[in-house]
């Protein structure tokens, strides 16, 4: 009996919209192949990043998701060809509308409660629900090639989920003046309003990329799910009750094996050795 995880296809396969690989310390790298389909959120690409990040999630050697893409465009957001063949059923596409954004929302919410960080390596533009796409990621990476922008404006459609993502990214008004113009954002420009982490030359993006992977992948796995998660919980709180719900988290997380080697490596000038409890 074969307990390894189903991941998608790591060959490129015209048919296969999501490859990944696994890497031995646990990093595990998902690519949007779609390049020709400039990798829009279609329901076969919505449903195979769902897959991959719930599989990823019940596979304790996945340390890091690296989500990246193939092609000019790491997303060109919705696939519009499907969405306006929904218009001609008897509905005129409501019911078909109402699945497909909420199976948008439930897969960008399992990145943002995934229990490992998820990291965005932005190699082209993101525009819509793919510049949602990076602003779920809890990191992201972006070449100097990449541009990002919320178009919808441009086609009589305000990019209202996309704007959830965004407006917890960046601040309100760098946020609506993407919103209202629909305009084209640099990636240099990106990193300062805080979309993303970095720019850097297309050359080296891969590179950046994986020593930020590493890295983190290098770290007790509990800690790193313990903090992911406290980070999101307590921006939805009250200030006091944000101090109070994260003093319980550090009182617990002091308590596991991991806090002690890890103090205990700190104290006797050695690597810690972890255990990932």
């Amino acid at each position: 009996m074969n307990d390894k995880p189903a991941y998608p296809a790591t060959h490129s396969d015209p048919d296969q919209p999501l490859r990944s690989v696994l890497q031995p310390n646990g990093v595990l790298y998902l690519t949007l192949s779609r390049a020709r389909q400039r990798n829009c959120l279609s329901e076969a690409v919505l449903d195979a990043l769902q897959t991959a990040l719930e599989t990823a999630e019940a596979d304790p050697a996945c340390r890091v998701i690296v989500l990246g893409a193939e092609g000019p465009a790491f997303c060109a957001g919705h696939d519009l060809k499907e969405l306006t063949a929904a218009r001609t059923r008897g509905d005129g596409g409501r019911a078909y509308f109402a699945d497909i954004m909420s199976r948008c929302a439930r897969m960008m919410q399992t990145i943002v409660h995934h229990r490992v960080p998820v990291i965005a390596a932005v190699q082209g533009i993101a525009t819509a629900a793919g510049c949602q796409l990076v602003a779920s990621c809890d990191l992201a990476v972006a070449s100097t090639a990449a541009r990002f922008a919320t178009p919808g404006v441009h086609i009589g459609l305000f990019c209202s989920t996309p704007m959830v993502a965004l407006s917890r990214n960046i601040s309100r008004k760098h946020a609506m003046e993407m919103l209202l113009t629909g305009d084209w954002v640099a990636a240099e420009r990106a990193a300062a309003i805080g979309l993303i982490n970095q720019a850097v030359a297309p050359e080296a993006l891969d590179g950046s990329v994986q020593a930020l992977a590493d890295t983190i992948a290098s770290k007790s796995s509990m800690t790193l799910k313990t903090g992911k998660q406290a980070f999101y919980r307590q921006l939805e709180m009250g200030l006091a009750e944000a101090y109070a719900y994260t003093a319980d988290v550090m009182v617990e997380n002091m308590l596991k094996a991991d806090a002690e080697e890890g103090i205990n490596a700190f104290v006797e000038k050695r690597q810690p050795h972890w255990r990932d409890a």
